[in-house]
């Protein structure tokens, strides 16, 4: 069972390993300050000038126990594909690099349509502002230009990384139709009134004072 302190190790690890801080956070499905904040908690007190972070509010997601698995994907795709056909038809899955792929591919092979994927700018993002980084499609798929599209990636937290998604596609002369994900830790709804559905969506009952 993971913990924070387990977190705090994998982030490290992750950072050791060369990977930016935007991609531990998608690679943990944490926001980007989360996962900045566990890549900080790792370090000694001594190296931290400002003393120890103040920690962040977040919920880590594991749906690991699916996505190790082929055949539950395929079946997690075949809910997906269901939730994404009330928007209307498509004849394009876009995943979100990196674990919105294997879902968009599932996704694409119920539909039986063409496969896209987009990296998103935060797999470049390291401190400060993420408006100076740019993300791109990979060339080794299809083309949104022209086609009428799903966007498909595991969650939402910010909801920054689906808007991005939405427009770089519109910008490559794509039309969304619509968007899905497992689990929506922000509320998104829509999108450029590009509609948004996930499957679970978490409530914030914390009161405020």
């Amino acid at each position: 069972m993971k913990n924070v302190d387990s977190l705090v190790s994998e982030a490290a690890g992750l950072a050791e390993s060369g990977l930016s801080r935007g991609e531990i956070a998608d690679e943990l499905n944490v926001s980007r300050e989360t996962a900045s904040w566990l890549i900080e908690r790792a370090t000694p007190d001594a190296e931290q000038p400002n003393g120890r972070p103040k920690s962040p509010q977040d919920i880590h997601i594991d749906w690991s126990t699916v996505g190790q698995n082929g055949r539950r994907l395929d079946h997690l795709g075949g809910i997906l594909a269901d939730v994404l056909s009330t928007d209307g038809d498509a004849n394009l899955v876009v995943g979100i690099e990196k674990a919105g792929v294997p879902l968009a591919t599932a996704v694409a092979s119920e539909l039986t349509v063409d496969l896209s994927t987009y990296t998103p700018r935060k797999h470049r993002w390291e401190k400060g502002d993420i408006d100076e980084y740019s993300g791109s499609f990979s060339h080794n798929f299809s083309s949104v230009d022209g086609a009428d599209c799903y966007v498909v990636d595991d969650m939402i937290t910010s909801g920054t990384t689906i808007s991005e998604t939405v427009r770089a596609v519109e910008n490559e002369g794509g039309n969304v139709r619509g968007c899905a994900v497992i689990v929506d830790k922000n509320g998104t709804d829509r999108v450029d009134d590009v509609p948004v559905r996930s499957l679970i969506t978490l409530v914030n009952l914390t009161a405020e004072e």
